[in-house]
């Protein structure tokens, strides 16, 4: 992990038929409610990255991710876990059938083109888009370019 007191973050970008899962978050939440997000959550103490990947899909969707691969790291700063950087991975197989609500994470999950990803009016961060735009341009086993990350 990073030095420093950044917070780590691990997010999930499943992919199907060409199509990305969002989990839209639900209102109570203190960051980014009712926003489109990827998957994820907080790296714990002792984990790495991949299994931080693993543990926050089946929490939150009920799917354990097989078939992954580190797409880019993105900064980010909000008001209440400071700065931080999320590490985001494309799933592309996993076990336990169709991704599912589990926890109340999440209001409604929903699978998106790339297009209407990028078009959605409330993504957690802007961000995202060109993460998925690099999605839409790779296949599968090969590094998309994402420059810069912004």
């Amino acid at each position: 992990m990073s030095a420093g007191m950044a917070v780590q973050c691990v997010g999930a970008i499943l992919i199907q038929a060409g199509t990305l899962l969002l989990g839209r978050r639900a209102s109570h939440l203190r960051s980014y409610p009712n926003c489109w997000d990827i998957i994820g959550g907080h790296v714990e103490v002792g984990e790495t990255f991949e299994q931080t990947l693993v543990r926050e899909v089946a929490e939150e969707i009920g799917v354990t991710p097989i078939d992954f691969a580190k797409l880019t790291s993105l900064q980010f700063a909000d008001g209440l876990d400071g700065a931080g950087e999320l590490h985001i991975y494309r799933v592309d197989a996993w076990t336990g059938g169709a991704p599912r609500i589990r926890d109340d994470e999440h209001a409604e999950l929903g699978w998106f083109t790339v297009e209407a990803a990028c078009a959605l009016p409330n993504l957690a961060s802007i961000q995202y888009v060109h993460v998925f735009r690099a999605i839409g341009t790779t296949r599968k086993n090969s590094s998309p370019a994402i420059a810069g990350g912004h």
